[in-house]
């Protein structure tokens, strides 16, 4: 199968269900409906809306059934990155080659937009489903991988290896714990959204128990990795393919490249990427497009 060919049909798909939410709305106020649309529409993957829908129709279900809830994950998502950006979080003025939503809009009405675009997203997605979204995406989910970025330095780290020798093992420990807040933070902060993408597709297929966990188990492999490779491009990416500037180092951030080193994190990449493909033997063939998207969540460079 030809993967790019099929993303390429996948996102029309998901982007021309997501005009009829934002381009036949008369009641919003102007600003606010053009801020949203101005970010959902800013030229984005759509993988976890794509992952849904390709969930969901493994497990025999029907995209018409699935594709509001694959939108309001899209939403979700598209709110999540216009917050990043804001100056009290990442602090980014472009993203995907284009102004932030606070540039050009200004904060209070991009914090608007983020609000009304994860609002919007409740109010669209089928109700079987909201509590496990809300769990993905709430204090337990993004959000609480989101506070724990924004607390967590990599400054932490230096502090560690000077102590090394003063404080014998206990130092080691010391690391091991950051290594396991590295990975809470990624797990939280990226990979819960893409393992809920692929679960409630799985769901509203009704598919049965063992499928869901398996698809699930898959999406949370592939979603670390996904983080993961991020990591690596915001260090060694394109920039203009990118679309931004890499602000981790900026910011301190705590990422797999500034603790286990560029080389070792591709290879942790990689080895989820393995681990996640042994999940999906339980769909046979049908699965094969799953397959092929976890490779290209390492190899992509952008």
């Amino acid at each position: 199968m030809d993967l790019k060919n099929f993303l390429s049909e996948k996102k029309k798909i998901v982007d021309s269900a997501l005009k009829k939410y934002f381009f036949v709305d008369k009641d919003e106020p102007k600003i606010i409906n053009t801020a949203m649309q101005y970010s959902i529409f800013a030229g984005g993957k759509r993988l976890r809306p794509i992952l849904c829908l390709i969930a969901g129709e493994i497990c025999g279900g029907l995209s018409k059934n699935i594709i509001p809830t694959a939108c309001a994950i899209e939403m979700i998502h598209t709110y999540s990155l216009i917050h990043d950006d804001l100056p009290a979080m990442d602090d980014d003025d472009y993203r995907r080659g284009r102004l932030t939503s606070h540039k050009k809009f200004g904060e209070a009405i991009a914090i608007l937009a983020g609000d009304g675009l994860l609002t919007k997203a409740f109010e669209i997605m089928d109700s079987k489903v909201v509590k496990e979204i809300a769990l993905a995406s709430g204090t337990k989910g993004m959000v609480g991988g989101q506070v724990e970025d924004i607390i967590t330095s990599v400054h932490s780290i230096q502090y560690i290896r000077l102590c090394s020798e003063s404080y014998g093992g206990q130092a080691v420990n010391s690391e091991q714990k950051l290594k396991e807040k590295l990975e809470y933070i990624h797990v939280h902060k990226t990979a819960k959204m893409i393992e809920v993408s692929l679960k409630v597709g799985a769901i509203l297929a009704n598919a049965e128990p063992k499928k869901v966990k398996a698809i699930s188990d898959y999406g949370r492999k592939i979603g670390l990795a996904f983080q993961i490779s991020d990591d690596i491009l915001d260090i060694i990416g394109d920039k203009k393919k990118l679309g931004k500037k890499g602000s981790d180092i900026k910011n301190n951030k705590l990422t797999y490249p500034s603790v286990y080193g560029i080389e070792e994190s591709k290879n942790k990449a990689k080895n989820l990427i393995s681990n996640s493909k042994k999940d999906l033997k339980i769909f046979g063939r049908k699965a094969i497009i799953l397959e092929q998207l976890a490779d290209y969540i390492v190899d992509r460079n952008y």
